[in-house]
């Protein structure tokens, strides 16, 4: 028999729930520091994680909804301080931190965090210049992303009414703590978001602004998601976060960096006043500069005028050849009038009666002359055209078709006198015109006893018929006899 022993005997769940409670009970609420390693996030939403130095390694989760609140995102090779408790898992046999914060361990970690990220996002070009746009010279509405409550918003509006007043939109978010992130990012996306000429007007430039503070302060600005918004935004961008030593990720890829909230309101818009004074100014220059184009024009005109001749001088030459010409046209006048004359009186004594009357003789000579040659000519020409038509008269009439009917042939027309040429054509009753060699008859066609047109000696004409006797044909009884057509 085996010995008996007083030792108690424990299921391996009462086993595990005494461990876990003298875990809890001996370390409760706990600060662990140590380097981040291994980090799990799963769809569940939960982050598991391992806190390790340089011998140890520990286990930790952090649960879904605390996940959500943590200030700083866990990173592998991070040195953080996380607080929390020591429990167990007893699925596994283990023991494990449940993790309810995360702060880094320094400010060494968090310039360590900042550096990698920053390197991280300027090799996927959201820091490049190329992508920097340049900001409206004078906006007409300035969206401003930050505190409402703070002094950062009343020095800029204060300073933009006393530079150039104009509108501004305030999106009011939280600049510290664990959304500060989120709700910059939704600021910038927002003003994004406006629709130009909407109820709400869409701003020419954004400015997100935030006082000094130590690194952990701004950290919220190094967040991913405002760099990446601030990188996205359509509407040009100015950073003004802290004071003008401090530097974070906005400040990068922002499309322009200024050194204070104050610093930001200074850039956005010029100085009304100064702006007044400039017109002022070109103005009185462009008028000084039209008188003295004036002047100029005005001098060199009178130069212009004093290096020209006098009208008298320049008319001089042409009224004395006007004179000159009026000398010579009298005297010109004169001596045509009198070749006329002396022209007229001679062609007036070569128009004498006798000349008149052999100049008529020897035109009625060639009128008659040319009267018989018209005569013989119109002669011979008749009698071309008289001959030339005898021979087409006679071609004509070789060709007509009446030499063939006078052969013995007939010409069949229907009654609109078009001809037929065959004799299916011809219906029952229709009036045919028949033309022969020496006249046309009209009759009436009928069809023969087998339904055809009468044969071809029946279409004869009397005189031939009348020399031959009569053809004998049977008829049957009752049958009526068709009559001649002639």
């Amino acid at each position: 028999m085996a010995e008996s022993n007083n030792v108690a005997e424990y299921t391996v769940s009462d086993i595990s729930g005494a461990i876990k409670r003298t875990m809890e009970d001996t370390f409760g609420y706990v600060r662990v520091r140590g380097e981040l390693g291994r980090i799990s996030r799963p769809a569940s939403g939960h982050i598991y994680l391992d806190l390790k130095d340089a011998q140890s390694v520990l286990a930790g989760v952090i649960w879904r909804g605390q996940a959500a609140r943590l200030k700083i995102q866990p990173e592998q090779g991070l040195e953080v301080i996380a607080t929390g408790k020591i429990t167990t898992f007893p699925g596994q046999s283990k023991y494990q931190m449940v993790i309810d914060s995360i702060e880094p361990a320094g400010v060494g970690a968090l310039m360590a965090l900042l550096e990698e990220r920053r390197k991280k996002l300027a090799a996927e070009g959201l820091f490049s210049e190329d992508r920097k746009r340049r900001l409206p010279y004078l906006p007409r509405v300035i969206g401003v992303v930050t505190s409402p409550t703070g002094a950062v918003i009343r020095d800029i509006l204060h300073r933009l009414s006393d530079r150039f007043p104009l509108h501004v939109l305030v999106w009011p978010v939280r600049v510290q703590g664990e959304t500060s992130a989120r709700e910059v990012a939704n600021g910038i996306e927002g003003f994004n978001r406006l629709a130009s000429g909407g109820t709400i007007p869409r701003p020419d430039l954004i400015i997100v602004a935030r006082g000094g503070g130590s690194l952990e302060d701004l950290w919220g600005f190094n967040d991913e998601i405002v760099v990446r918004a601030a990188a996205a935004s359509a509407i040009p961008l100015i950073s003004a976060v802290g004071h003008e030593t401090d530097w974070t990720l906005i400040d990068h890829a922002a499309d322009l960096r200024a050194p204070t909230p104050t610093g930001a309101a200074e850039i956005a818009v010029p100085v009304r006043g100064e702006l007044i004074a400039s017109v002022d100014d070109l103005a009185r220059r462009q008028i000084a500069g039209l008188l003295r184009l004036i002047s100029g024009r005005r001098t060199e005109l009178r130069a212009a005028a004093a290096a020209l001749p006098s009208p008298r001088d320049l008319l001089a030459l042409p009224r004395q050849r006007l004179d000159t010409y009026g000398e010579r046209l009298s005297p010109a006048l004169r001596a045509s009038l009198r070749d006329r004359r002396s022209r007229q009186q001679a062609a007036a004594a070569r128009l004498s009666p006798h000349t008149l009357k052999r100049a008529v003789a020897i035109a009625r000579e060639r009128l008659d002359g040319l009267s018989a040659r018209a005569v013989r000519a119109h002669a011979q020409r008749l009698a071309v055209e008289r001959a030339r038509l005898g021979s087409t008269a006679k071609l004509l009439e070789s060709l007509s078709y009446r030499n063939v009917l006078s052969r013995g042939y007939a010409l069949v027309r229907d009654a609109d006198g078009q001809p037929l040429r065959s004799a299916s054509g011809i219906a029952d009753g229709a009036v045919l015109s028949i033309e022969f060699g020496d006249e046309t008859r009209r009759s009436v066609a009928a069809l023969g006893e087998d339904g055809l047109p009468p044969a071809a000696g029946a279409w004869r004409p009397k005189a031939a018929a009348s020399r031959r006797e009569p053809a004998k044909t049977s008829r049957k009884p009752g049958a009526s006899e068709q009559g001649s057509l002639f």
